[in-house]
């Protein structure tokens, strides 16, 4: 049995974590030393939560969204002393996906425009979503480009051609969506689309708490969805 410390407990995500824990059995939720930390909190608690796992040299699992360079600053240096996972996006399969990404981007190139298009419910606050942005830096790193210079985030009126290399970005919001994405590949005269839908939070729990089992006993460092599956 592993005992997890979980920061934001009380809200929907650290809801469905313990939800999960018990129906696996081989995880216990609290306790007091915990073997591992799961963060799905908000970004201004990231720094005291990271401090928490370094003081008592555990490993931390980190879920919360919508960070900024500054949180993974934080994320890098407290990786130095720990092992840290951090995602936007905790499910198996959008790892997956960001991998298919990636080696797409990478083996049909610039000739193919690439669209990220993604939908949440209507209560979510941060826009694109983590996970979209994940897919968007996937597409770039096949490229070998930095996203922020080639990512299109809007568009309104009479904004021209579409520019050669650009990575574009729709944002959809209403109802109840859990959460859904779709990369667009699309060449001339043919479209590729690779896409993942969540049907219940109840994914990212789970994907969690394996990533939470994964991480324990690994060495100091910095550690993605990826890794757990073994996927580099």
């Amino acid at each position: 049995m592993t005992s997890i410390g979980l920061f934001g407990a009380d809200g929907r995500m650290g809801r469905a974590i313990a939800e999960s824990a018990v129906a696996r059995g081989d995880v216990l939720i609290g306790g007091k030393d915990p073997a591992v930390f799961v963060d799905f909190t908000a970004p201004e608690a990231l720094e005291t939560n990271l401090a928490t796992a370094v003081s008592v040299g555990r490993p931390i699992v980190i879920g919360t969204t919508g960070l900024g360079a500054e949180h993974h600053r934080k994320i890098d240096e407290a990786a130095r002393q720990i092992p840290v996972l951090q995602a936007a996006n905790m499910s198996l399969g959008v790892a997956m996906l960001a991998h298919l990404v990636r080696d797409a981007a990478a083996r049909l190139g610039p000739d193919w425009d690439i669209e990220i298009v993604e939908m949440h419910h209507r209560h979510k606050v941060d826009a694109p979503s983590g996970t979209a942005l994940l897919l968007g830096e996937a597409a770039a790193r096949g490229r070998g480009v930095a996203l922020d210079e080639v990512a299109d985030r809007g568009r309104d009126g009479i904004t021209g051609a579409r520019q050669k290399g650009d990575i574009g970005f729709a944002v959809l919001r209403g109802g109840s969506v859990a959460g859904d994405h779709q990369v667009i590949f699309a060449g001339e005269g043919e479209r590729i689309e690779l896409g993942h839908r969540a049907e219940s939070r109840l994914i990212f729990a789970q994907g969690a708490l394996q990533a939470a089992l994964w991480l324990v006993g690994k060495p100091a460092g910095r550690y993605r969805m990826a890794d757990v599956l073994g996927l580099g």
